[in-house]
């Protein structure tokens, strides 16, 4: 049993086996060699960025010969496509045949150009839209809607919700503490690690905490989500490193993609963006299950803050 889809009463405890999740599918390949790159050793990371950048020449080789061409082992290689989700490099050779018949059809989209510092305003423009659209499908692409409902349906029932995050993810934990805090669900969205901690301690079964990190291992979103799951809440972590540390104490786990990192794009900007749709998500998702009570919620919000800014009336 996944240690993220357990019931109630029959939580898996670090280190307990789990089953390996299937392999992804070909057109997700580049999303998740971007999601595992910077997990990964150097020379893992040539291999996983050759087989993204030229995987109809890749698809053509030899455990032997990628590990020539990318100046690495052949274990090497085979440990690549392991953590990239494929039980073997054999598996892996038939998802880069995949993909490079894709993008042939253009099927599938080819890794974005960086955005350099002379890009004219345009380009700028241009660039970022199509990383962000990028990044959507390939989040949409990667999420478990069976984990995405179960988050939903702990949220829905939940008498009180902590969220955790810190820089960027902090500002996406409080979109969703605002938004749910509109439908009527005690929301409170933690900042300081020292708070966050606190208020884990106090959950307890039926509760809910979501830890936001796209790293997977920041220690001041990992601790308070911990705490809560020692003591009861149910536990959910949205991130873009499944392999991370804080997927060890979470319930349900929301895996996001991202657009690939350079030097002026970080990944706390394209990381914002996939999880901003997976909050959204369960927004939409608990607003649906209770929209008996979110409704005349939402419609009191609206009313309570027409009154601060009235309509000016002409003179």
């Amino acid at each position: 049993m996944k240690k993220n889809a357990v019931g109630r009463g029959e939580r898996t405890r670090p280190g307990t086996t789990v089953p390996r999740p299937a392999p992804p599918e070909p057109a997700a390949l580049a999303a998740k060699v971007r999601t595992m790159a910077p997990s990964m050793t150097r020379s893992m990371q040539r291999v996983a960025e050759a087989v993204a950048e030229d995987p109809a020449a890749c698809a053509a080789l030899t455990v032997t010969a990628l590990a020539e061409r990318t100046g690495t082992s052949e274990a090497t290689v085979v440990r690549t496509a392991r953590l990239l989700g494929y039980p073997g490099y054999r598996d892996l050779r038939l998802a880069l045949a995949g993909l490079a018949a894709q993008q042939a059809s253009g099927a599938a989209p080819s890794l974005t150009t960086d955005i350099t510092v002379d890009d004219p305003m345009a380009e700028v423009l241009a660039k970022l839209t199509r990383d962000e659209r990028q990044t959507l499908t390939d989040t949409a692409g990667a999420l478990d809607l069976g984990q995405v409902e179960a988050a939903v349906a702990a949220l829905a029932a939940a008498p009180r919700i902590d969220l955790y995050g810190v820089g960027a993810s902090s500002l996406v934990a409080q979109d969703l503490a605002q938004k749910l805090l509109r439908i009527g669900k005690v929301t409170h969205a933690h900042t300081d690690p020292h708070l966050a901690v606190t208020g884990a301690v106090q959950l307890r079964a039926g509760d809910v905490a979501v830890a936001i990190t796209h790293s997977g291992s920041t220690v001041d979103v990992v601790e308070p989500l911990r705490a809560a799951f020692d003591h009861g809440a149910t536990t959910v972590a949205i991130t873009g490193r499944p392999d991370g540390g804080v997927t060890r104490w979470a319930d349900h786990v929301l895996t996001t993609s991202t657009a690939r990192e350079s030097e002026l794009r970080p990944a706390a900007m394209s990381s914002r963006t996939g999880q901003l749709l997976v909050v959204d998500c369960l927004f939409v998702g608990v607003a649906q299950r209770t929209y008996d009570t979110a409704a005349p919620a939402l419609r009191a919000s609206y009313e309570a803050l027409a009154h601060r800014h009235p309509s000016r009336e002409p003179r």
